[in-house]
């Protein structure tokens, strides 16, 4: 046995064998040698039998992250360049044949690489590294990106709080070329400016790509409630598609603002188009009390669920959302609603509309259940990867 491993308690190796990434601290029945965080440790079964190869974080829960279940795959700078190369080359048919400039580049452990997330925006490449093992690899992280996408301003925003979890300090640095403070995408025949330094996640929710395609369908000539619009996205989708009119709701000025640059950007009429600053929470009750109907209603809200210690107070805020916001639908409207929060499985979430449905007094039909862009993929053998959910929703 090498010198730094970790021994799995005696039937804790079932996950392992079954290809799942995380190997928890309960999990552990001890160490050999004295592995330092970050440090790439061998993991064997209780009979002595190699399992995987995985980066140690003695500070968190999850004590090691699998790098790799190929006992002849070593973890090195070729390693990360493989992996790296890999996941772009999967994405290329998808890219080139709807011709976007936006999109993830790495799904951490959807693609093998655990705590390692890459978007790209048109020439700009944004990181997160969350875990401790990706932040060791860093420099070999860097050098494959830049050997693979030649050119390209790297960035890196490492700023979330779960890295705090591993005992790492959130983080923000440029670490090749001259950011940009924003970049426009195309998706969709949509443009979209992308806010690089103080814009959610890396920068834009390359996730819901699809799911504002999805909106199309249900628009032409109507009035549309954009919810937690952030920069617009669903909006200006809307306003192409023939909306009416679109009532963009954010509590940030700052990404109202940027949602009026998306409509100048692709040449919308902004008076088709408000962009109201309030509590979505407290503007469906104030428009309810006014009488104010909608044929469309998008709600698309920040994650609601971070631990399964509040997911019965998550449940009662997608409720109260939903509830409401079914209450101001014209009959035969349509609902667009999703949940982000990983936590909480498509079952849940389907009850809690359903039941919203029932104290809001309307009869209502899933049209459509809507996930993750395809650039977001789910390794079969890690679920927790399918993290955003929605549903197009039709009432009567």
């Amino acid at each position: 046995m090498p010198r730094n491993a970790l021994v799995l308690a005696e039937g804790r190796e079932k996950s392992v064998k079954r290809r799942h990434p995380w190997i928890f601290a309960g999990a552990v029945h001890h160490s050999k040698g004295k592995p330092k965080a970050g440090d790439t440790v061998e993991i064997y079964s209780q009979d002595g039998t190699w399992l995987a190869r995985a980066a140690y974080s003695p500070a968190s829960q999850i004590r090691a992250r699998v790098w790799t279940f190929d006992k002849n795959e070593e973890v090195d700078a070729d390693f990360f360049a493989r992996r790296i190369n890999a996941a772009d080359e999967r994405r290329r048919p998808m890219v080139e044949r709807e011709g976007i400039t936006g999109y993830r580049v790495v799904a951490a452990e959807s693609d093998g690489l655990p705590g390692i997330t890459i978007d790209r925006y048109d020439n700009v490449l944004v990181c997160q590294l969350l875990s401790i093992g990706a932040d060791v690899w860093r420099d070999a992280i860097v050098a494959a990106l830049k050997a693979r996408f030649p050119g390209c301003v790297i960035h890196e925003r490492s700023d979330v709080e779960v890295r705090r979890k591993e005992e790492l300090v959130p983080l923000v640095q440029t670490l090749q070329g001259e950011l940009p403070g924003k970049v426009a995408i195309m998706e969709n025949g949509v443009k979209l400016w992308v806010d690089l330094v103080q814009g959610h996640k890396t920068g834009y929710y390359l996730d819901q790509r699809d799911n504002r395609a999805a909106v199309l369908p249900y628009v032409d000539g109507k009035e549309v409630l954009n919810c937690f619009a952030y920069t617009g996205g669903f909006g200006c989708y809307a306003l192409k598609g023939g909306a009416k009119h679109v009532t963009q709701v954010d509590v940030s000025e700052s990404a109202l603002a940027l949602a009026k640059d998306n409509l100048a950007l692709n040449g919308l009429d902004e008076s088709r188009c408000d962009f109201v600053k309030e509590d979505v929470f407290a503007l469906l009750r104030r428009y309810a009390s006014e009488g104010r109907q909608f044929d469309v209603i998008v709600l698309d809200p920040p994650k609601f669920v971070d631990s399964k210690a509040n997911i019965k107070g998550a449940a009662r805020g997608y409720k109260d959302i939903n509830l409401h916001a079914l209450k101001l639908l014209r009959p035969g409207g349509i609902l667009l609603t999703f949940s982000c929060s990983g936590l909480m499985d498509m079952g849940l979430f389907q009850k809690i509309v359903a039941d919203a449905a029932l104290d809001a007094g309307r009869d209502a039909q899933i049209l459509r259940f809507l996930s993750q862009s395809a650039d977001h993929p789910v390794n079969v053998h890690y679920p927790e990867g399918l993290y955003l959910k929605g549903l197009v929703v039709q009432v009567s």
